[in-house]
């Protein structure tokens, strides 16, 4: 009989080796640890928390959709295919979910020192109470054990919610999304909140792919002449009311090629959204428009006082061999260099100085953080700093984002942790890891004399809390 190896995550991974260290930062984190979850920008489907239905297996919950599984395995020669991501001319793909379960398994080994083997070692093991670590001889007695248990009321979704602690989630919904989930959750008088955020870049963005198609419907669903430029702004802003009070936003959300910004005269924005809309715009005309775009973002958010995210510096789709087959967010994605305090400055000139406007930066370039992001917002009133994002939302990219952002930035310039995921297994795992590593920086500060004990345990519940409810207005 195969002995199978323990899963058993050790009380104090991610603390420091020092003893005297270690010792603080387990007083910090048990501070901290059971705080309630605020989740402010993510991407998990609002249909689970209206609908409330079991999760179907577990090859479709943690491998079919998520592309930091799939694109490790994919890089190691695991064809996409045999890992049931679906294939949009609706080729073959691998549909027996046991048979997906053992092509992961067999390459579990793949994912060792990466956050995704932390998220799913918490998953099976703080979640759903597996005690060996996952390998092919054990992977049908796994894929059964979870099955069983996703088919319990307390592995619903609203029943998982309330375990995890979650005080608030947000998903993220484009502006011709009708919100109907968003709005059966509010009337089925559930407590568990779940508000949307405002995504216009399919209507924002010439070069985005739906462009073409989606603004037209935009028009359509507004009753707004979306030909004129008064009468695309006046859609816009209509969407935005209409996500705050059937969606419960608080915030917009901007995925830009880069952070470039204009603040052109209204009649030379005009002329350039004509060219928008005829089609026959340059790239670099598009980089403007969407530059004048995210300008007249921050001008609608002083109005209806929704909270601004601007996530650039993301390549997206670049292996067509992948995007051609599979479709976007399939893990062919990576950071690139991105500039931010020239192309901030015509959006700062106007609006950085506004007590009332909240932009939040996030950067998949980590050099900006303490040449460009922690200065710009250790200075502008309006400006936050987003938490380490996607790549570097690890334990030696979280700590990485701490060293760099806090001397110039401080602590009350970041907003706490986003998880920024689709995988609702992942949640609790991801803000115990970003709760440890900041337990460990801060116990470092306080061993070196640079913080004080009390001080470290205030500024550890506001990373782990209270900024993150503040900076999202929640």
């Amino acid at each position: 009989m195969t002995t199978e190896a323990p899963l058993a995550p050790h009380p104090d991974r991610l603390l420091p080796a020092d003893p005297e260290t270690r010792a603080i930062a387990r007083e910090l984190y048990r501070s901290v640890k059971d705080l309630p979850i605020i989740s402010p920008h993510g991407h998990t489907d609002p249909s689970w928390f209206a609908e409330n239905q079991p999760f179907p297996d577990p090859a479709s919950l943690f491998i079919i959709p998520d592309h930091y599984i799939f694109r490790m395995l994919y890089s190691q020669g695991v064809p996409l295919e045999e890992l049931g991501v679906p294939r949009i001319d609706g080729g073959w793909t691998e549909t027996d979910m046991r048979k997906i379960w053992r092509r992961f398994a067999e390459n579990f080994h793949l994912l060792r020192g990466t956050p995704s083997r932390m998220w799913l070692d918490y998953a099976f093991h703080e979640i759903l109470g597996i005690t060996e670590r996952l390998s092919p001889t054990n992977a049908d007695r796994i894929y059964d054990q979870i099955d069983v248990q996703l088919k319990r009321p307390e592995f619903l979704p609203r029943a998982l919610f309330e375990r995890f602690g979650i005080e608030a989630i947000a998903t993220t919904e484009n502006p011709l999304d009708d919100l109907r989930h968003h709005k059966a959750i509010k009337a089925s008088g559930w407590s568990g909140r779940v508000m949307t955020a405002f995504r216009p870049d399919n209507v924002t963005d010439p070069e985005h792919p739906r462009f073409r198609e989606d603004l037209p419907e935009l028009g359509r669903i507004t009753g707004e002449d979306v030909g004129t430029w008064e009468g695309y702004l006046a859609a816009l802003r209509q969407r935005r009311r209409y996500f705050i009070e059937h969606g419960g936003a608080t915030s917009t959300d901007h995925g830009h090629p880069t952070a470039h910004t204009e603040n052109l005269p209204q009649e030379e924005a005009a002329v350039l959204y004509s060219r928008v809309v005829s089609g026959t715009v340059s790239a670099g005309e598009a980089e403007r428009f969407r530059g004048q775009m995210l300008t007249e973002m921050a001008r609608m958010s002083l109005d209806d006082g929704l909270v601004m995210q601007i996530h650039p510096g993301a390549l997206r789709s670049q292996n067509p061999a992948v995007t051609g087959t599979f479709g976007e967010a399939k893990g062919d994605d990576w950071p690139s260099p991105t500039e931010y305090v020239r192309a901030l400055k015509p959006l700062l000139n106007a609006y950085g100085n506004e007590r009332d406007l909240t932009i939040i930066l996030f950067t998949l370039d980590e050099s900006t953080y303490a040449r460009e992001i922690a200065p710009l917002a250790g200075h502008y009133p309006a400006l936050r700093i987003g938490p380490a994002w996607w790549f570097h939302d690890s334990p030696e990219g979280m700590m990485r984002f701490r060293e760099q952002v806090t001397e110039t930035g401080g602590f009350y310039n970041t907003v706490g942790f986003n998880d920024d995921t689709r995988a609702f297994f992942s949640i609790p795992a991801r803000h115990d890891l970003s709760r440890r590593v900041d337990c460990a920086f801060l116990a470092r500060l306080v061993a070196e004399h640079r913080l004080e004990r009390d001080e470290a345990f205030a500024v550890a519940k506001d990373l782990a809390y209270n900024l993150v409810k503040a900076a999202y207005r929640l």
